[in-house]
């Protein structure tokens, strides 16, 4: 039987909506025809039709006919001649005049394959039925490999002789195998990348074995392929059971353990069906609720206040995670003291939630009375929520935006990715509801212009913001252009934003300056791309690889030393180059070949870090600005990762927590080349093979003999050390990063240490069994060991590190929310578990205590099993 949970609502009876017409696609025959000689031929002409007279293949054609019940429900079909030279392949589309919902259970296809004998004589090479739905009553899909019947033409009668399935005592191990293919499709086995290609190549080899050496013929036919189990559920005539046995009740038994254990699931009267309303809310339940939300009340109950025990309910409801299913009873509980809890900032997403949308009184009172009660007081987690795609009411949404407003520009060039990606859960861009058979779904729809009457604002928003603020611009306008070249019809949504950005940067002399920016920027990194591409698919030795790219760079007439004018930098618009250091850039050691790039800054003196606001920690970087070019590569994962530690290294600084973290810059340019910012380091792999330990690497640069407490580093530099360590061990166990090895886990001179290569995330790693927090032994005998006080204090700082970001992980998950439909590479492979995954590494379902105490195990149990991985990875 199928699995009920993958049916849903797509019974047979629901495809009426669909309108479709019967399809399949006749592709190809397989097996041998039995070969006779030429003196055989002429004793019995009728063995002409094997094509052994000629020196191709025999002529064959195909015919096909619709049956239900005893008649034809279509006319016989044939495919059209074709010269066959290897094989038999029709690949032939047939579009059956008759709709799915036409078709009763027993309907069936009859195939007969033909062969030309002479003019108006074709001869029966075989014949296969095939009924279209399966025993358990759902409508066959995917490719079907028929049994051919040699010599006969195909049976149509419902008790046919010529059944497609493969009998029994002749099933061979292809049949096998072909099954647990369709198995696979279907999702219902678990793929593996690199053992499924073995699988597939072995597949192959078993197939051509199978099919040299057997006699069997078999036709092959592609039919649509839907995503879940179309159910046949109509009646055709009622069942009348037979009563059943009575079965004596067991002495010392319980009266409800009268029946066997086994009777329920495999007794001979109770039969199996599916229910296609299983999963459609009850209509008593809708009743209820309408009953016990009466709009006849009005305004009464604005004076109920919840109870002890109510409101401790309430406030565990106020405190799920955005991922929680409200329960009917907990939504009517917030309908019924909705006038109270506007007292609680964090109750309003709750009770969105519970209103009726479907219900234009409900949501109107909802909308124009209590929506206006919380104000303003609600934070940026709850209005990142409202913008997602769970909340498609434009007044919500546009309650959201007015929350918005209030950021200044640093925190919204924070939320400025996932604002972007909000953009496609606008009113404007979604039809709230298509009904048709009980079935609501979502569709998306191409619309000229932007509907205002269902627009939250919040294009306008990010556009007036982006005009005042050429920081905040210029990502905007790349971020856009990311978009612009996805998928249809959203391109064009995004196209329309962009233009209107740009006609309003137009409207104001200094717009126009930053739109000529806008324009030089992209020209600069189509040139990069241009030179990326040729020396990526250049087969030069690196040596040369670098002297064409210090060429090309140092060629005045390509205007990259010097610019003709300063220019922002896209990936960091805070910074203007004036030129390209051509002697300083190079090309790397990778099959992408990325291009290192030196740029010249017009700040001529050094400067101090951004992250560096309290004066501690004081990290000096040099005038210039190197950034990595990359082509062949989608840096939006590593974009997302590093925009989320950015994001909660400025958490964790509010709460006064400086883990002296140092995110660099990734701006991905398209879905396959963008910029990275190059900082000075070295990886662990590189400094344990020149310097045998870290802490020989610190000496270099920052010895104090007299730190003893220390080991003869500077105590700054072994602070930052530890600190960015603990840092770095919580972000990346929060984001579930994988492929943890020495190379890359990077450190740098003045003792920060970093992550890089954010190919894996939320727990995917192409390592078995990855330690949940990557914290490797090099790290921990840099501290002094396990025993130490600097690797104590390490505990301490992600210890509370993790508790601090609990606190603000509604905000992180709804962050990752808006990125579901963003294209992100690992959130893609499973977009309804991804926002779970985060939030397990939060542990929100226990006390905070509890959370320590396990985290705590997880620290110590993974600091040395990393070295296993780190060798293997070496090998």
């Amino acid at each position: 039987m199928a699995n009920p949970s993958r049916v849903k609502d797509y019974s047979f009876a629901r495809l009426c909506d669909l309108k479709l017409h019967v399809t399949l696609k006749i592709t190809s025959l397989e097996g041998r025809i039995p070969k006779k000689s030429y003196t055989d031929l002429l004793e019995h002409p009728e063995l002409s039709h094997t094509g052994i007279q000629t020196d191709g293949l025999a002529d064959l054609y195909v015919t096909c006919q619709l049956w239900t019940n005893d008649q034809p429900a279509t006319l016989s079909f044939r495919t059209p001649w074709k010269e066959y030279t290897k094989s038999y392949k029709w690949n032939h589309t047939v579009i059956l005049p008759i709709t799915y919902p036409s078709l009763l259970l027993n309907s069936r296809i009859a195939f007969t394959i033909w062969d030309v004998q002479g003019p108006g004589d074709p001869v029966p090479v075989g014949g296969s039925t095939m009924f279209l739905f399966s025993p358990n009553r759902t409508l066959k899909r995917g490719q079907q490999r028929l049994y051919v019947h040699r010599g006969k033409e195909a049976d149509t009668s419902p008790d046919t002789s010529t059944p497609s399935d493969t009998p029994l005592d002749e099933q061979d191990e292809m049949g096998r195998l072909e099954e647990l293919v369709k198995e696979y499709e279907r999702g219902d086995i678990t793929k593996i990348d690199w053992l499924d290609r073995m699988t597939f190549r072995q597949i192959e080899q078993i197939h051509a074995e199978e099919s040299s050496k057997s006699d069997k013929l078999y036709l092959y036919v592609d039919l649509p392929r839907f995503d879940f189990p179309i159910v046949y559920s109509e009646q055709e005539s009622s069942i009348i059971l037979p009563p059943p046995p009575i079965i004596p009740p067991l002495p010392h038994a319980r009266e409800t353990s009268a029946l066997p254990a086994d009777f329920l699931s495999s007794g001979p009267y109770l039969w199996r069906r599916y229910d296609p309303d299983a999963l459609r809310e009850n209509p008593v339940e809708v009743k209820h609720r309408k009953l016990l939300r009466s709009q006849r009340l009005g305004d009464e109950g604005r004076d109920l206040k919840p109870g002890p025990a109510d409101r401790d309910r309430l406030n565990e409801i106020f405190r799920f995670p955005p991922t929680a299913q409200l329960s009917p009873l907990d939504k009517d509980l917030l309908w019924k003291f909705r006038f109270s809890l506007f007292r609680s900032p964090r109750s309003l997403t709750k009770f969105l939630k519970c209103v009726t949308w479907s219900d234009p009184v409900e949501a109107k009172q909802a909308v124009e009375k209590l929506l206006p009660l919380w104000g303003q007081e609600i934070g940026m987690d709850d209005a990142l929520e409202l913008l997602g795609p769970g909340f498609s009411d434009s007044r919500v949404r546009a309650f959201a935006v007015r929350r918005l407003e209030r950021a200044d520009d640093e925190e919204l060039l924070l939320y400025l990715l996932q604002l972007v990606q909000a953009l496609k859960f606008e009113p404007s861009v979604i039809v709230h509801t298509v009904r048709g058979r009980g079935r609501q779904t979502q569709k998306r729809k191409e619309i000229p212009e932007i509907n205002e009457e269902d627009d939250s604002g919040l294009s306008k928003f990010l556009i007036d913001r982006s005009v005042a603020n050429p920081i905040l611009g210029t990502a905007f306008h790349w971020y856009l252009m990311i978009e612009c070249g996805v998928t249809m019809p959203l391109s064009k949504m995004y196209a329309r934003v962009a233009f209107q950005f740009m006609k309003q940067l137009s409207e104001t002399p200094e717009g126009n300056i930053q739109r000529e920016v806008l324009k030089r920027q992209g020209e600069l990194v189509e040139t990069l791309s241009t030179r990326a591409k040729e020396i990526r698919a250049s087969r030069d030795s690196r040596t040369k690889k670098i002297d064409k790219l210090r060429s090309f760079l140092a060629d005045p007439k390509h205007g990259l030393c010097p610019f003709p004018s300063p220019l922002p930098l896209p990936i960091n618009a805070h910074i203007s180059i004036s030129s390209i250091t051509p002697e300083k850039s190079s090309v790397f050691k990778s099959n992408l070949s990325p291009l290192l790039l030196w740029f010249e800054t017009t700040d001529t003196s050094p400067r101090l870090s951004e992250d560096d606001v309290d004066g501690e920690g004081i990290n000096i970087i040099s005038p210039d600005y190197p950034i990595i070019f990359k082509n062949g590569d989608d840096l939006r994962q590593d974009q997302l990762v590093i925009q989320l530690f950015a994001l909660m290294d400025r958490l964790l600084r509010k709460e006064n927590l400086d883990l002296r973290l140092s995110p660099y810059s990734v701006l991905a340019t398209s879905t396959n080349e963008g910029m990275v910012q190059f900082v000075t380091s070295k990886s662990l792999a590189s400094i344990m093979a020149e310097y045998g330990s870290l802490q020989a690497y610190l000496r270099v640069d920052h010895a104090d003999e007299g730190a003893l407490g220390s080991y003869g580093i500077e105590a700054d530099v072994m602070d930052t050390f530890v600190r960015s360590c603990a840092g770095y061990s919580v972000l990346t166990y929060v984001l579930g990063v994988g492929d943890r090895h020495l190379d890359n886990l990077m450190l740098a001179p003045d003792g920060h240490f970093f992550h890089v290569d954010f190919g894996y995330i939320l727990g995917r790693d192409p390592k078995p069994y990855p330690p949940p927090v990557k914290v490797c032994k090099e790290m921990v005998d840099a501290m002094g060991g396990t025993t130490s006080t600097h690797y104590a204090r390490f505990q301490s700082l992600a210890y509370t590190a993790l508790m601090l970001l609990r606190k603000n992980a509604n905000l992180i998950l709804n962050l990752i929310a808006l990125m579901v439909d963003a294209g992100i590479q690992d959130i893609e492979l499973e977009p309804d578990k991804a926002v779970w995954k985060v939030q397990e590494k939060f542990m929100l379902d226990i006390s905070e205590e509890e959370a320590v105490k396990q985290f705590e195990v997880l620290l110590n149990d993974t600091s040395y099993l990393t070295v296993m991985f780190d060798r293997i990875h070496d090998w």
